[in-house]
């Protein structure tokens, strides 16, 4: 399965429900997220323990974002034959639905018309994605360590392109989210988030290290603050090239954007193949990135999604 057609296995990690592979990653729940480490909006992103408690296996498990199993049990009443004239059949057996009611989610407006956002845990931060794609704010993705590489998590998550090979009914063109980079100076938190996802996501994570990858020099920024006050920030582009797969694509884009916050940053990642329709372009990923920002405690809304009936 996979973007690029690179098998990783069976190794320990946690795996994305919609991954690919070499660009898939692990998804091991779906999580109210981490806190990015913004000193006027919140701490640092640190995993919360349930997803690290779970077991790692890289096949065979799917991540599941608003999706509940519902187990039946079915009674089946069997009749003697001792010669009465009772019936052979018996009124079928009535479950009661399972109603399940979402918990409280907090959102903030797009800054991005016609675009949607994507709102990190209790609304400190936010950033845009187009229409195309779908977010999942309470999912946490990425890739598990290897001998290789270095392994990233992300939260605040949004995809696009779910299911586009047909050769992969999990593949997915591009994805983005939130990641804790515990360096200080922007520019020096984008290089090693860009290194970190790049690496991660395209190569095997016992290797070996087959995919190019060609970065962009470190582009000046500014980031938000939910205050309204705003603070250096860095973006990195990075263009990665691997060996070509069954579902075709070999190019794909990487963008960054990491803003100064004290001993750790809290860096957006985008990504997306450039060979398959509907994902995002430079000019898209850079709109995507410069939309990252700290949300007001004025613009955050919470709601409570409707209960869903599973019969």
């Amino acid at each position: 399965m996979g973007l690029f057609g690179k098998k990783r296995g069976d190794s320990p990690g946690y795996e994305d429900n919609a991954a690919l592979d070499g660009f898939g990653g692990y998804q091991p729940s779906d999580s109210s997220g981490y806190t990015p480490p913004v000193p006027e909006l919140a701490a640092p992103v640190e995993p919360e323990p349930q997803p690290a408690k779970q077991p790692m296996s890289r096949s065979g498990r799917r991540a599941m974002y608003g999706f509940f199993a519902t187990l039946g049990v079915i009674a089946v009443a069997t009749l003697a034959n001792n010669g009465s004239d009772r019936s052979s059949s018996s009124s079928p057996t009535t479950r009661a639905p399972i109603v399940y009611t979402p918990s409280p989610q907090v959102v903030a407006p797009p800054v991005t018309d016609g675009w949607q956002s994507v709102t990190g845990k209790d609304g400190v931060y936010a950033y845009d994605v187009p229409p195309n794609w779908t977010p999942k704010p309470g999912t946490i993705h990425g890739w598990e360590k290897g001998t290789q590489v270095p392994g990233i998590r992300m939260v605040a998550s949004a995809f696009v392109g779910d299911g586009y090979c047909p050769q992969d009914k999990e593949s997915r063109v591009g994805g983005s989210g939130v990641t804790n980079v515990k360096v200080s100076e922007p520019s020096a938190a984008a290089q090693k988030a860009i290194d970190d996802l790049a690496v991660s996501a395209y190569n095997p994570e016992n290797g070996p290290l087959t995919a190019k990858i060609t970065k962009e020099p470190a582009q000046p920024a500014e980031f938000t603050l939910g205050t309204g006050k705003k603070v250096p920030a860095s973006i990195v582009l990075a263009e990665v090239v691997t060996p070509p797969g069954p579902c075709g694509a070999r190019r794909a884009l990487v963008g960054v954007l990491a803003p100064e916050l004290g001993e750790a940053s809290a860096v957006l990642a985008v990504y997306s193949g450039q060979d398959t329709p509907g994902g995002a372009d430079r000019e898209q990923i850079l709109k995507i990135l410069k939309t990252y920002r700290g949300v007001p405690e004025a613009d955050r809304k919470t709601i409570t999604p409707p209960p869903s009936t599973l019969r």
